[in-house]
């Protein structure tokens, strides 16, 4: 029996969705959601921006992830540093070890560890911009920048 995994769907419409699934894979188009209430629902793959893998489907609206990368090594056992702008505007930073830009997603595991997300799977489609290593801090700093100013 496939493992059960509390997910946060965010579609490129802006909608998020939660819930739990066991059939997610990244090379298939579609995958099922079971709602806290509801029916299961059928989610397309090509309708999203990320797929959050979560500790808690609630989550806690007080704590404030951190913001860029944590101080910490070019690359460890979670992969190579990743900063991901979103068409939306949004940035994610991360470490990630299966970042190809052919590919049509990726996970990340996020740069603040005491963050609810376990991992994240990232569409491609959805991303305005992807750099890994030096240039993810590089692409982090100047959007931090832009936001502060």
């Amino acid at each position: 029996m496939s493992e059960i995994n509390k997910v946060v769907v965010h579609y490129l419409d802006g909608r998020i969705v939660k819930g739990t699934t066991q059939d997610f894979f990244p090379n298939r188009p579609l995958f099922h959601l079971t709602p806290p209430s509801g029916p299961v629902l059928d989610i397309k793959c090509r309708d999203l921006k990320a797929v959050f893998f979560v500790r808690d489907l609630v989550g806690d609206d007080r704590r404030r992830d951190l913001r860029g990368f944590v101080t910490g090594p070019a690359e460890t056992s979670l992969g190579k540093k990743i900063a991901v702008r979103f068409k939306d505007g949004e940035l994610m930073c991360g470490y990630s070890l299966t970042f190809t830009p052919e590919r049509e997603g990726f996970f990340v595991s996020p740069s603040d560890p005491g963050s609810n997300n376990l991992r994240i799977y990232v569409v491609m489609a959805a991303a305005a911009e992807v750099k890994a290593g030096v240039a993810a801090e590089a692409l982090a700093q100047r959007h931090l920048g832009d936001q502060a100013a």
